[in-house]
C-alpha cells in the first residue's frame, strides 16, 4: 500500500497536536498522581469526534464555495486519520475483549 504524500503529512501533523496535548496532561498526572483513565479515554473521544466535524464543516464549507481547497484537504485527511485510529483502537480492544473470553477459567 503507497502512502500519500498528503496524508504523511496529516499524519506527522495530528501526531504532533496530540504530543502538545499531551504533555500538559502528563505533568499534571506525575504531580498530582491522580491521572485517570476514564477521564483520557472522554478527551480522545471528543477530540475525535471534534476532529471529524471539522473535516465535515471544511467540506460543507467548499462546496459552498467558501473555503480554501488546501485547508478542507488538510481538514479531510485529518479527519480521515483519526477515524482509521479509532478503528484500529477498536479493533484491539475487541481482539483483547476475546483473547479474555476465550482464556480457561
Amino acid at each position: 500500500m503507497a502512502v500519500l504524500p498528503a496524508a504523511a503529512a496529516a499524519a506527522y501533523q495530528a501526531i504532533s497536536q496530540m504530543g502538545a496535548q499531551a504533555t500538559p496532561t502528563a505533568g499534571a498526572v506525575s504531580a498530582g498522581g491522580a491521572g485517570n483513565f476514564s477521564d483520557f479515554l472522554t478527551d480522545a473521544v471528543k477530540s475525535s469526534i471534534d476532529t471529524i466535524k471539522q473535516g465535515e464543516t471544511m467540506a460543507t464549507k467548499q462546496a459552498a464555495g467558501q473555503a480554501n481547497i488546501v485547508d478542507v484537504v488538510n481538514a479531510v485527511n485529518s479527519a480521515e486519520l483519526t477515524l482509521n485510529t479509532v478503528v484500529a483502537v477498536r479493533d484491539k480492544v475487541v481482539a483483547a475483549y476475546q483473547s479474555i473470553m476465550n482464556m480457561p477459567i
